[in-house]
């Protein structure tokens, strides 16, 4: 029985769970294209370079441009960006409710972000990585859970 669900890349089944995928929602008002449009955005004070990133074409773009220093980074950043992911992945999920059953359809099983890039949000190369999203996610799915 498989314990853990794995996803990453477009062609991964559970894709859907990836920052990346293009589930639309709003947030106070604004509609944004993908968790990493959101996330992104939410880096900086500058309202121009938010909407630079909001309306991005494309969730990687959304990502060079958040990683841009030619603006800076809010000072509390390292503190806020947990809740930043969590706002996002909630209103994700409750935007859509195919996706949310989807998600609850995955039990109890752990969920990674299988990304070889990324130790924070993913399991990193040495596959010991923080997988804060997948935490999120798995987070999401019982507040889900219990919602009904």
């Amino acid at each position: 029985m498989v314990k853990e669900i794995r996803f990453f890349s477009r062609t991964d089944r559970y894709s859907e769970f990836s920052n990346f995928a293009a589930f639309p929602f709003k947030i106070d008002g604004q509609v944004w294209p993908t968790v990493e449009h959101y996330f992104q955005a939410q880096k900086f004070s500058d309202a121009d370079h938010i909407e630079r990133i909001r309306i991005a074409g494309s969730p990687k773009q959304a990502k060079m441009l958040g990683r841009s220093r030619k603006f800076p980074i809010r000072e509390d950043w390292e503190i806020y960006r947990d809740e930043v992911m969590l706002v996002a992945v909630r209103a994700k999920f409750t935007a859509h409710a195919g996706l949310r059953e989807l998600l609850v359809s995955t039990g109890k099983k752990r969920l990674v972000e299988a990304s070889p890039f990324d130790s924070y949000w993913g399991e990193g190369r040495s596959g010991k990585g923080r997988n804060r999203l997948g935490e999120i996610l798995m987070q999401v799915r019982e507040e889900s859970r219990q919602a009904g």
